[in-house]
Protein backbone atom coordinates (compact mmCIF):
# COMPACT_ATOMS: atom_id res chain seq x y z
CA UNK A 1 0.00 0.00 0.00
CA UNK A 2 1.14 3.44 -0.97
CA UNK A 3 0.52 6.09 1.86
CA UNK A 4 0.85 9.76 0.58
CA UNK A 5 1.10 12.82 3.24
CA UNK A 6 0.53 16.13 1.99
CA UNK A 7 0.91 19.76 3.94
CA UNK A 8 -1.04 22.58 1.84
CA UNK A 9 -0.04 26.18 2.75
CA UNK A 10 -3.47 27.84 1.69
CA UNK A 11 -3.81 31.64 1.59
CA UNK A 12 -5.81 32.98 4.62
CA UNK A 13 -8.44 33.98 1.95
CA UNK A 14 -8.93 30.71 0.81
CA UNK A 15 -8.87 28.72 3.80
CA UNK A 16 -12.51 28.66 4.85
CA UNK A 17 -13.42 27.50 1.21
CA UNK A 18 -10.78 25.30 1.01
CA UNK A 19 -13.11 21.79 1.62
CA UNK A 20 -15.24 22.99 -1.14
CA UNK A 21 -12.36 24.19 -3.78
CA UNK A 22 -11.34 21.00 -3.23
CA UNK A 23 -14.50 18.99 -3.32
CA UNK A 24 -14.44 17.52 -6.85
CA UNK A 25 -11.12 16.60 -6.81
CA UNK A 26 -11.61 14.97 -3.35
CA UNK A 27 -14.70 12.97 -4.63
CA UNK A 28 -13.32 12.21 -7.78
CA UNK A 29 -10.61 10.40 -6.49
CA UNK A 30 -12.47 8.97 -3.84
CA UNK A 31 -14.17 7.22 -6.44
CA UNK A 32 -11.18 5.72 -8.09
CA UNK A 33 -10.27 1.80 -8.42
CA UNK A 34 -7.86 1.14 -5.52
CA UNK A 35 -8.31 4.20 -3.45
CA UNK A 36 -7.93 3.75 0.32
CA UNK A 37 -9.22 6.54 1.33
CA UNK A 38 -8.52 10.33 0.64
CA UNK A 39 -9.13 12.52 3.90
CA UNK A 40 -8.52 15.95 4.80
CA UNK A 41 -7.65 17.75 8.04
CA UNK A 42 -6.90 20.92 9.09
CA UNK A 43 -4.14 22.14 10.81
CA UNK A 44 -4.76 22.92 15.28
CA UNK A 45 -1.32 24.75 14.85
CA UNK A 46 -2.04 26.75 11.57
CA UNK A 47 -5.44 27.35 10.75
CA UNK A 48 -4.28 28.11 6.94
CA UNK A 49 -2.81 24.87 6.60
CA UNK A 50 -4.52 21.49 5.24
CA UNK A 51 -3.18 17.94 5.26
CA UNK A 52 -4.54 15.25 2.81
CA UNK A 53 -3.89 11.49 3.88
CA UNK A 54 -4.78 9.51 1.18
CA UNK A 55 -3.74 5.55 0.65
CA UNK A 56 -3.43 3.76 -2.64
CA UNK A 57 -3.31 -0.26 -3.50
CA UNK A 58 0.23 -0.13 -5.07
CA UNK A 59 -0.68 -0.15 -8.52
CA UNK A 60 -3.60 2.40 -8.54
CA UNK A 61 -1.32 5.03 -7.32
CA UNK A 62 0.04 5.70 -10.62
CA UNK A 63 -3.11 5.92 -12.62
CA UNK A 64 -4.37 9.00 -9.99
CA UNK A 65 -1.61 11.15 -11.06
CA UNK A 66 -2.49 10.34 -14.71
CA UNK A 67 -6.37 11.01 -14.09
CA UNK A 68 -7.81 14.26 -15.39
CA UNK A 69 -9.22 15.58 -11.93
CA UNK A 70 -5.45 15.19 -10.87
CA UNK A 71 -4.70 17.05 -13.81
CA UNK A 72 -7.33 19.66 -12.95
CA UNK A 73 -6.35 20.11 -9.44
CA UNK A 74 -2.89 20.62 -10.04
CA UNK A 75 -2.98 23.32 -12.63
CA UNK A 76 -5.74 24.68 -10.31
CA UNK A 77 -4.75 24.47 -7.01
CA UNK A 78 -1.53 27.24 -7.31
CA UNK A 79 -3.91 30.20 -7.41
CA UNK A 80 -5.00 29.39 -4.03
CA UNK A 81 -1.65 28.37 -2.35
CA UNK A 82 0.71 30.32 -0.52
CA UNK A 83 3.73 28.10 -1.37
CA UNK A 84 4.62 24.73 -2.61
CA UNK A 85 2.70 21.63 -0.51
CA UNK A 86 5.02 19.23 1.15
CA UNK A 87 4.75 15.49 1.18
CA UNK A 88 5.76 12.55 1.83
CA UNK A 89 5.42 9.47 -0.20
CA UNK A 90 5.50 6.00 1.45
CA UNK A 91 4.92 1.99 0.83
CA UNK A 92 4.33 -0.02 3.77
CA UNK A 93 3.47 -3.71 3.91
CA UNK A 94 -0.13 -2.98 5.43
CA UNK A 95 -3.45 -3.23 3.66
CA UNK A 96 -5.18 -1.27 6.29
CA UNK A 97 -5.81 0.66 9.18
CA UNK A 98 -4.41 -1.80 13.02
CA UNK A 99 -5.16 -0.89 16.02
CA UNK A 100 -2.98 0.79 18.26
CA UNK A 101 -1.26 -1.34 20.32
CA UNK A 102 0.12 1.47 22.84
CA UNK A 103 -3.54 2.74 23.57
CA UNK A 104 -6.26 0.20 23.86
CA UNK A 105 -9.91 1.79 25.08
CA UNK A 106 -12.48 -1.32 26.46
CA UNK A 107 -15.62 -1.28 24.50
CA UNK A 108 -17.84 1.12 26.28
CA UNK A 109 -22.05 0.14 26.46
Amino acid sequence: MIIITVRFPVLPEHAEQWPELTREFTEATRAEPGNRWFRWSRSLDDPHEYVLLEAFDDDAAGAHVQSDHFQTAMREMPQWLASTPLIINTVVPDDDWGLMGELQVEPRD
